[in-house]
């Protein structure tokens, strides 16, 4: 039962975000007034019992009720109250807390906390080439002469990988000395993307991480811990060292997939420390029909940290300045370098 958790939560989520909006919408309706003020203290309330990560944050919510009611009044307009609320989910700092109206959507922008690591046409113009392999979602070719295996993947939400395209792409690399997975900028996407990737790394099952639901009002109102382990591959796996390269807008799925990595000894990750989004999202709806989401699960990894605010690399290498001028990369230079050792 344990190893089938990690396939049906994202489900889990999506059905409960449609249940639990569609049986409040008719508790509104007999039972909150639907003005400005009301929404707003509504808002605030769900965040203060459900979200996960405001202790881990060391956010203040007392205070932001106090700064943000100030601006909330009953005749202000809708684009007023949507303004404020979305700045005060944004306080949160979170990838996964979104306000959503018929006309906007509020969201907090991880990927502006850090450089982005990556130039992706240095990558097509001087190491993927113009003969590169196009595999579902991944693309891929051989570098630093043969030796190296390179596979870019920009998004785990392309859809969701093939055993036949994840066991091409190993088939085509099983002699080289190590690959490299490109995971710089991939915002996420399916989990069930994670673990099948993951799959090609071992034979045997591993602990990935635990998690625990915010199920209480209470800050320390957790489930108890639900071990998470990876699905041993059916066929080969890879027998030589690989490098993930990761930076600040790996997010959500990708944050996953690194922290997942901890369990195997031969995985090493290089470049930035990723964007975080370890707490999968789950929300509802306001008196006014608008819908908001936000973070109720934490994520612990096999080394007992929580990684919410970012997964940290092995090693940490920036990409250079100078790399438009140069056509190098010098995080994937670092990550053949070190799989060649």
């Amino acid at each position: 039962m344990k190893n089938n958790y990690k396939y049906i939560i994202g489900s889990f989520v999506l059905i409960a975000i449609v249940l639990f909006s569609s049986c409040e919408k008719i508790a509104f309706e007999k039972e909150i007034e639907n003005t400005p003020e009301s929404n707003f203290y509504y808002l605030w309330n769900e965040v203060n019992e459900r979200y996960a990560f405001l202790e881990y944050k060391s956010v203040n919510l007392d205070s932001i009720y106090t700064v943000y009611a100030a601006r909330i009044n009953n005749d202000m307009s809708e684009d007023s109250l949507f303004n404020v609320l979305g700045d005060m989910l944004n306080e949160l700092r979170d990838g996964h807390v979104n306000l959503f109206s018929s006309f906007n959507v509020s969201l907090y922008d991880i990927t502006m906390l850090g450089p982005v690591n990556v130039n992706t046409r240095i990558l097509k113009e001087n190491y993927l080439g113009n003969d590169y392999y196009t595999t579902g979602g991944f693309v891929h070719d051989y570098i630093a002469n043969g030796e190296i295996g390179y596979i870019r993947f920009a998004s785990f939400a392309y859809s969701l990988i093939s055993t036949s395209e994840l066991y091409y792409i190993l088939n085509r690399y099983k002699d080289t000395k190590g690959l490299i997975i490109d995971l710089r900028q991939n915002g996420g996407g399916y989990v069930d993307n994670v673990f099948k990737l993951l799959s090609v790394f071992s034979d045997d099952e591993r602990l990935l991480y635990q998690t625990q639901i915010k199920d209480g009002p209470e800050a320390d109102d957790f489930s108890l811990l639900e071990e998470v382990k990876s699905t041993p591959s059916s066929s080969d796996v890879y027998a030589g060292k690989i490098a993930v390269l990761i930076d600040r807008g790996s997010y959500s799925a990708t944050s996953f997939f690194s922290v997942c990595t901890y369990a195997y000894d031969d995985v090493f990750l290089v470049g930035d420390t990723t964007g975080g989004g370890l707490g999968l999202p789950n929300g509802g709806q306001l008196p006014n029909g608008w819908n908001y989401r936000f973070s109720i699960t934490r994520t612990i990894a096999v080394d007992g940290n929580n990684y919410e605010n970012g997964v940290p690399p092995d090693y940490t290498v920036i990409l250079s300045d100078g790399a438009d001028e140069t056509g190098i990369d010098n995080i994937i230079e670092f990550a053949v370098e070190k799989l060649l050792e």
